[in-house]
């Protein structure tokens, strides 16, 4: 996928745009911000939380805290991003 180099990172060209701007967002991401390790930290704290109190009254703003999460940096930013690519695509072509 991709690796650091110097200090940059350096990705594989079918991965990249023509520029070398990696295609994904996750590529430039370390292993600890990744989708799943995004996923599995949401899912143990709302475990974590039912699991040490046993109240539903703190798990279910804990879970619905964790979903948005969830839904900014698993849907939204990365979106953005490949919104960010296009306009960039598009700027280039003109």
């Amino acid at each position: 996928m991709s690796r650091l180099e110097n200090g940059v990172c350096i990705v594989r060209a079918d991965l990249a745009t023509e520029d070398g701007t990696p295609t994904s967002l996750w590529q430039l991401k370390p292993w600890w911000c990744q989708p799943w390790t995004i996923l599995l930290t949401g899912l143990m704290a709302i475990a974590l939380s039912w699991l040490l109190l046993h109240r539903w009254w703190i798990s279910a703003p804990v879970a619905l805290a964790v979903m948005l999460w969830w839904w900014l940096f698993l849907v939204v930013v990365p979106r953005a991003y490949q919104a960010e690519l296009g306009e960039g695509a598009t700027l280039k072509k003109e």
